[in-house]
């Protein structure tokens, strides 16, 4: 998608702010400002890819059954184990293992 998910972003914060922009795609409003001024040093990657998911609409087919936005997939990830419904269990088993976790479907 070369340099679309930046140009979304840039766009994304001109129609609104960046404090709302950085809550959409899940990162706080100091990373959004430092990507937009090409000073990050964080992982470019992981913002790229909440950008990608929540701003341009790029959803992965998720091994419970479930098509979901990519930066919902990578919220998942992280997410702590919680009985509180069998697709949260689901979930939090699958993504440890799945191909689109961000350590390459590696168990943790």
């Amino acid at each position: 998608m070369d340099n679309q998910w930046l140009d979304a972003l840039r766009d994304a914060c001109k129609s609104s702010s960046q404090a709302l922009v950085a809550e959409q795609i899940g990162m706080s409003p100091a990373v959004v400002n430092q990507v937009l001024k090409g000073c990050y040093q964080g992982n470019l990657s992981n913002v790229q890819r909440r950008v990608e998911g929540a701003l341009l609409g790029v959803v992965v087919s998720c091994p419970v059954g479930l098509e979901i936005p990519l930066n919902r997939c990578l919220d998942n990830q992280v997410r702590p184990f919680a009985a509180t419904n069998p697709m949260r269990v689901q979930l939090y088993i699958a993504c440890k293992t799945c191909k689109h976790n961000r350590n390459g479907g590696r168990n943790e």
